[in-house]
């Protein structure tokens, strides 16, 4: 079959970055389903993969986020048949989605929104799985939580952020400050339902400090080696710091004064580790899929590039590292 991957960790400049490949069909497993890729988004982790992490033996295929059609299902599934349209974001430690087929354990795919396009539902599996978990679990909020309490989103305008603002809007009743710096990040995170919105170039304790608002609830989506002093000055007491980026070091004593908590976030925890909660994923991804198709949610799509090829591919993880991406950008399955 067909797909992209790339043969030595390095820029997206080089020449062979990305390479197309024919590989043989992924078959299976017991809890597997093989699915026919009809859509995929780039995610930071495919660029930061990319770029720092030798592949083993043989070129590596990326690709997390997904969606596409049924075509065949393991001895030990019970949740999908061959036909059934699906989406999910994929297991950080099997081979990625930017191929023709693609093998996935059912535990955590959900059925497409039947609302959406494939390309269009690719967008979702992954934020919005981050996003969920960052609420629900990290912060162990419940749905209809948050009245009275306001949470910060830093770096708004990104993939995570655009579902993080809306199912806080949505489903909580928390107050929401959004990071972005442009115009166009601003009008964004305003169109996923942001309350307010603060320039994250500023420091951030004085821009909240003119808003008069000390937030319980900090999701810091990017860039928190840079921004962790002003969080921990602007952050209530006995608050809540979510994190997913890669700080090379943080300081974290002084959160010990404001009685603090910190979490990091790794949506990929589950499938990698097999937790017994795995298929937590499986449920939430369909709840999003009722969410969208009902209208609550909002797609996150901001760029398509086309179907999949070494071209369009490296179009989009060239936007993706620029740091100018706004919302999700997304590419069809290979065509034919």
């Amino acid at each position: 079959m067909k797909a992209i991957g790339y043969p030595a960790a390095g820029p997206i400049s080089a020449k062979d970055a990305l390479i197309e490949l024919e590989v043989d069909a992924p078959k299976p497993g017991p809890k597997d389903l093989l699915v026919e890729v009809r859509g995929v988004s780039v995610n930071p982790v495919d660029v930061k993969l990319r770029a720092n992490l030798q592949p083993h033996g043989a070129p590596r295929i990326l690709g997390f986020d997904a969606a596409g059609i049924v075509r065949e299902v393991g001895s030990e599934t019970t949740r999908f048949r061959p036909g059934d349209e699906v989406f999910y974001a994929g297991d950080v430690s099997r081979p990625g989605t930017n191929a023709a087929l693609h093998v996935v354990d059912e535990r955590i795919v959900g059925r497409k929104p039947s609302s959406l396009g494939f390309a269009e539902s690719a967008a979702m599996p992954l934020t919005t799985i981050t996003a969920w978990e960052i609420l629900f679990d990290g912060f162990g909020l419940k749905e209809g939580d948050g009245a009275g309490e306001a949470l910060l989103v830093i770096g708004g305008a990104g993939g995570v952020g655009s579902i993080l603002i809306q199912l806080a809007k949505r489903l909580t009743g928390l107050e929401v400050i959004a990071t972005a710096s442009r115009d166009d990040t601003r009008a964004w995170v305003e169109r996923m339902g942001a309350d307010h919105v603060v320039d994250h170039r500023e420091p951030l304790d004085e821009e909240m400090k003119a808003l008069g608002i000390s937030p319980r609830w900090v999701a810091s989506l990017t860039q928190t080696g840079s921004h962790f002093a002003s969080i921990v000055e602007l952050i209530a007491p006995r608050g809540h710091i979510a994190l997913i980026d890669d700080p090379e070091a943080l300081d974290v004593a002084p959160i010990k004064l404001k009685a603090l908590t910190l979490t990091w976030e790794f949506m990929f925890a589950r499938s990698m580790f097999q937790t017994d909660d795995m298929d937590a994923q499986h449920a939430l991804l369909n709840r999003v899929a009722d969410l969208l198709d009902d209208g609550t949610l909002l797609p996150t799509v901001n760029e398509h590039r086309g179907a999949l090829s070494v071209a369009s591919l490296r179009s989009a993880h060239e936007l993706q590292e620029s740091g100018k991406a706004i919302g999700k950008t997304v590419l069809d399955g290979f065509d034919g």
